[in-house]
């Protein structure tokens, strides 16, 4: 016979520091308990009030974000995903979260598994995902450690979610050195589910059993928790087991077994098994449920001779769920998993006593209280002591009269010196790699339009999803930076044909006991909460990534959006970049009050050609940025707009350029005298959309923004294949369309090519 006897190392001071508590926390603990913890508690208790599970150190400021709306359907953090109203009977569920540490040690698994993860996080509530987003980190791409992580990370990306067969239709990728060795990767999923018909993460009903489902249980994973509660160091290259292994055609099986078993009815909740694995589901589900849990864990099956409950606790192996179903249908349970061939093993029942309680061949190995254990119960809230940092004196001080302005005799060669920095540049190397149309719902994928536009088939509606955050303006002013990454996401939205409807986020932070840090994080999201109340687009829930620090310093603070939007009809209202008509008039969409602005601080131009990462964010004033919102989507559903594309990173030179790499080329004349030439090309201040009508609808589109807020006015022609502007009436940039496509189109794979 087997040897089941457990062998556990004493549990002690020391030992708690190791797996990541600290000493207050492992008093905590022993006061809480009456006793000194098992091992497997001690294990149970260091994941669960790691970082990654409890958001100790963010929770206190995630509740003051504005969390309610008339069109969500649960609050924030209340189920695994969002879940927001779009009529019709319809639902959509969705959710964004990090996998950086994971990628930053293991690129390929690191960023597959974070793709799988996170469609879990849609299919356990019942809605089946219809697309996938992600927003991508990384250092400099001449260096060759960074060019392996960001080819491993977009084939794990690729490849789990090809297989998976949900379409990868949007995303966003920068380049910089504050990334240098702490890469970000935030995956997003989003599903559509039938309003009444979602499932919940919890455990009621005493008696009721719960079955693990999917996958075999390993020891891949094991403290995947901890380590992303700690900073990437030399030694975390030895953490490698502590990245999961994903199996994305397991995943498929498992989606379509889960969908299954929740239409039977007989499931009462179900929950994913991602951070903590067995720990986070079975104390999660008993805590919503006020209920507690039986479990023996010598029934999970295990792909590993040996594993101990400590192991079987905490693996996050993946394509696992834990379901309680109702007593006397388990039949119905065990037989859809069979048809999927996926084990589906009865491990315990629901109790009433509120308690996890975890057996080993008989023997009590854990008895933990659930509520001790989770976000909003009995895990440790802090609030960390913040700094305003030292180097923003030195950034805000920063005089653009000592950088040389761009002469009109070199406007064209910096416009492609733009075009060819990996920030802007195409990002077609990497969504070549996806597929972005499997299920054919896909109306505007990458590289067409602002943000992608996925049909709900069955409607004429259609989702409008983007991600997007630009850190450097982070950096540089944490609060509008803040402001700016939502309200960017919502004006590209907008742009493609959509209402904004609602965020969720992946706050990417360096670490949160440095006051500066948490100065940084604290302005962040209350930015994030001034741009969310202006555009009304509540917050659905999202995810918290500390610890982003690299030998040098921390990560630029990232605070990644992800959007929703609705389209009332894909047929008549998505809008795309390019040009489309010869002939049609050019505007530039602005608040009234605006004028071209002597601003070149925070711009990618200053970055990425004068060398420079400095000044202060662009302008932002949310009042304007509704209105400019407002009037574009009127423009937009009065069938006026003929393209539309906003104005954001490399400034309004960069914006035509892309608009015009449809083929169709513009003439521009701009009004901006006695203004720096860069600033007026280059300048990144927000609120501004350039679009297209047909020259007959002139009057109609100022007819219809009459009152808005914003104005449009008439800069330029479509025509061609050149791209000319004029600034007061001297031509400063005359260029064959085809001269500005091949930096822009070139970059990326040439730096790629390079391996």
């Amino acid at each position: 016979m087997p040897d089941t006897a457990v062998r556990e190392p004493e549990v002690t001071l020391a030992l708690a520091r190791e797996h990541g508590l600290t000493d207050e926390e492992y008093g905590w603990i022993v006061d809480k308990l009456g006793r000194t913890p098992t091992f497997v508690e001690l294990g149970i208790y260091s994941v669960m009030w790691s970082e990654h599970c409890s958001y100790k150190n963010s929770i206190a400021l995630l509740k003051k974000l504005p969390r309610e709306g008339e069109q969500l359907l649960v609050e924030a953090g209340e189920e695994n995903a969002g879940l927001v109203d779009i009529g019709d009977g319809l639902a959509v569920a969705f959710k964004i979260e990090s996998h950086n540490h994971p990628s930053a040690v293991e690129p390929y698994q690191g960023a597959a598994t974070g793709v799988g993860g996170i469609q879990r996080d849609i299919f356990t509530m019942g809605a089946r995902p219809i697309a996938s987003l992600n927003s991508l980190r990384f250092g400099s791409l001449d260096n060759p450690r960074v060019r392996y992580l960001f080819d491993g990370v977009v084939r794990g990306i690729g490849d789990y979610g090809n297989s998976f067969g949900v379409p990868t239709v949007a995303g966003e990728v920068y380049f910089d050195p504050a990334y240098e060795g702490n890469p970000l990767v935030n995956a997003m999923s989003v599903g559509v589910v039938k309003v009444g018909e979602t499932a919940s993460a919890i455990a009621t009903g005493v008696g009721n059993p719960v079955y693990i489902v999917g996958s075999a249980t390993g020891r891949d994973g094991i403290h995947g928790a901890t380590f992303a509660s700690e900073e990437i160091s030399e030694a975390s290259e030895a953490k490698r087991p502590s990245v999961q292994v994903g199996d994305p055609f397991t995943e498929k099986l498992l989606l379509e077994a889960s969908l299954e078993a929740i239409a039977t009815g007989a499931v009462v909740g179900i929950q994913d098994m991602g951070a903590a694995g067995i720990t986070c589901s079975s104390s999660e589900m008993s805590a919503k449920g006020e209920a507690g849990m039986v479990l023996h864990l010598e029934r999970v099956p295990a792909r590993e001779s040996g594993m101990t409950p400590y192991e079987l606790m905490l693996s996050e192996s993946q394509e696992r769920m834990l379901i309680v179903a109702e007593r006397g249908r388990e039949g119905e349970i065990e037989a859809v998993f069979e048809k999927w061939d996926l084990h589906a093993v009865n491990i315990g029942e629901v109790t009433d006593d509120g308690r996890v309680k975890v057996f080993w061949h008989g023997d009590l190995v854990a008895d933990v209280p659930a509520e001790h254990l989770v976000l909003g119960g009995g895990a440790p809230v802090y609030h960390r002591e913040t700094k305003r940092p030292a180097y923003l004196d030195t950034v805000h001080a920063f005089d653009p009269s000592i950088v040389p302005d761009v002469r009109a005799d070199d406007a064209g060669e910096v416009l492609k010196q733009l075009l060819g920095s990996p920030n802007i540049a195409s990002k077609r190397w990497v969504y070549e790699q996806y597929d972005t149309t499997v299920r054919t719902n896909t109306v505007q994928g990458p590289g067409g339009t602002d943000a992608a536009v996925v049909r709900i088939k069955g409607t004429n509606k259609g989702l409008a999803v983007k991600t997007d955050c630009n850190g450097r303006y982070v950096y540089l002013n944490p609060r509008r930076g803040g402001q700016i990454a939502v309200a960017e996401a919502a004006r590209n939205v907008v742009c493609a044909g959509g209402q904004p409807l609602a965020i969720t986020n992946c706050l990417n932070f360096g670490n949160p006991y440095k006051p500066e840090v948490y100065w940084q994080f604290t302005e962040a999201v209350g930015g994030m909460g001034d741009a969310c109340r202006a555009l009304s687009t509540p917050v659905t829930g999202g995810n918290v990534s500390f610890y982003n620090e690299n030998p040098e310093s921390a990560v630029f603070p990232t605070p990644t959006i992800g959007m929703l939007g609705l389209v009332d009809d894909v047929e008549q209202d998505t809008t795309t970049n390019a040009f489309r008509n010869e002939g049609d008039v050019v505007f530039l969409l602005s608040p009234d009050a605006w004028q071209h602005r002597d601003e070149i601080g925070g711009t990618e131009y200053l970055a990425s050609v004068r060398g420079q990462t400095t000044g202060d964010a662009p302008h932002l004033d949310l009042d304007e940025e509704t209105a400019v919102q407002s009037a574009m989507l009127g423009l937009i559903r009065s069938g006026l707009v003929q393209s539309a594309h906003d104005v954001s990173d490399g400034g309004l030179a960069v914006c035509l350029a892309e608009c015009s790499f449809g083929s169709l080329g513009a003439e521009i004349d701009l009004k901006a005298d006695r203004l720096r030439l860069d600033a007026v090309l280059f300048g990144e201040a927000q609120s501004r959309i350039v679009f297209t009508a047909r020259f007959d609808d002139g009057e109609m589109v100022q007819d219809t923004i009459v009152g808005t807020g914003a104005r449009a006015v008439p800069i330029g022609r479509v025509t061609g294949d050149r791209l000319r502007i004029s600034v007061g009436g001297d031509v400063v940039l005359d260029e064959a369309i085809v001269d500005l496509a091949a930096p822009y189109q070139t970059a990326i794979p040439e730096a790629m090519a390079e391996r």
